[in-house]
């Protein structure tokens, strides 16, 4: 099956034509909200970083989700006085034949200045990218699919994970490159893990990210399994991370590659998000959006998010599908959730037929069909400081 997508100048194609306005600092955030509120268009989507202080992380995520595929243009939103470097996201943007705009509050004149000199930089930055947009066909190994789970339950491991993991399956058999997270929730299923490695390196790295992870989160006193999964029928951290580990079906491998990184071919990757030695900035991932948003940024086209509790959230950049595991859940929230995986436990379906009705889906969503976040308006985005570390050779396997 192929449809068409975007063709971008550096080679890659999006399923989508996004125009970001993206706010450098907090102080700039209201401004940029305001820009994308009046350009009326779902299009324009926002995106941004509140801290003043520089960071590696968050500039290495910027630079990887202004240029994603589905992105077709970008206006970057400065207060002035910040210390994210607004120059070298712009060369970036510029390298990768991104049509862009800054507009600097400080020098625009205030509030509303920055607004009116935002929305005419949309435009303008609008009209470049749609006379620079070419339509080409698409197939499914051109696609990078990830997924999440959040709002885990009983249900999780049995229905929804698993049917992702089946999904996972079949797309990496037809070309495609996947990617699953996240070390803090696969805690003690390095083993299995490392049994499934492309290579010996490979799995040493697995094992390393696990252990890292498990270091990072007793350092903190606190680890993944929240009181919301106790709650949804879960009974300790081993279950939630064997539930968990189910999403990542059962192929090779091929690599782990930390936030921001692109996966080097097609395959399946394991994205580390927990950051190197000890804690400096919280927790690795605050909210489901921050593991959406770095899955985006090593590329992901879509992302798989599989619930038993229930969520809401979808992301901007690119289409989340929701996967709800827990019947009684998709009952309840049918107009948020993009497929029924509770049917398994009713008998009504196998795995392997809900795996197959979600590869169907990414192909229609891929397509231009749209998920029932992206119809119900949701375009959330999270990033926030994070620690960064060099990725090793083991993070490049094929």
């Amino acid at each position: 099956m192929s449809w068409l997508g975007w063709q971008r100048r550096d080679g890659r194609k999006g399923i989508r034509d996004v125009i970001l306005v993206v706010y450098l600092v907090e102080c700039a955030h209201h401004v940029a909200r305001r820009i994308v509120e009046g350009a009326n268009d779902p299009r324009v989507q926002l995106i941004g970083f509140p801290g003043c202080y520089p960071n590696d992380y968050a500039l290495g995520m910027m630079k990887a989700l202004t240029t994603h595929p589905n992105v077709g243009g970008v206006v970057l939103v400065s207060l002035g006085c910040e210390s994210f470097n607004r120059e070298a996201l712009a060369e970036t943007l510029s390298a990768a034949g991104r049509p862009h705009d800054t507009v600097v509050i400080q020098r625009a004149g205030g509030t509303r200045a920055g607004i009116a000199a935002g929305q005419a930089a949309v435009e303008r930055v609008r009209a470049a990218a749609d006379a620079q947009a070419v339509r080409v066909p698409m197939r499914v190994e051109e696609l990078v699919v990830g997924t999440i789970c959040g709002g885990s339950d009983g249900t999780s491991g049995i229905t929804a994970n698993p049917a992702v993991g089946r999904a996972f399956d079949a797309l990496v058999d037809a070309g495609a490159t996947c990617v699953f997270e996240e070390t803090s929730e696969l805690i003690g299923c390095e083993g299995h893990m490392r049994s499934r490695a492309a290579s010996a390196e490979v799995g040493a790295a697995i094992v390393a990210s696990v252990e890292q992870a498990e270091r990072y989160y007793r350092a903190m006193g606190y680890g993944s399994f929240a009181p919301g999964n106790a709650e949804g029928g879960l009974s300790s951290q081993e279950e939630k991370s064997a539930g968990a580990y189910a999403k990542s079906g059962a192929r090779p491998i091929n690599g782990v590659i930390v936030p921001a990184q692109q996966p080097p071919g097609a395959g399946l990757y394991l994205l580390d998000v927990v950051p190197p030695g000890d804690p400096k900035f919280g927790f690795p991932n605050i909210v489901d959006n921050a593991e959406i948003g770095e899955l985006m940024a090593c590329g992901a086209h879509v992302t798989l998010f599989t619930t038993g509790r229930g969520s809401v959230v979808g992301s901007a950049i690119a289409p989340v599908i929701k996967i709800c595991a827990n019947p009684e859940t998709y009952a309840r929230m049918h107009e948020d959730m993009d497929v029924d995986a509770g049917r398994i436990l009713d008998g009504a379906a196998t795995l392997d037929a809900v795996g197959a009705e979600i590869v169907s889906l990414i192909e229609a969503v891929a397509g231009g069909a749209e998920t029932k976040s992206e119809a119900l308006g949701h375009r959330e985005f999270v990033l926030t400081y994070k620690a960064t570390g060099p990725a090793g050779p083991s993070c490049l396997a094929a």
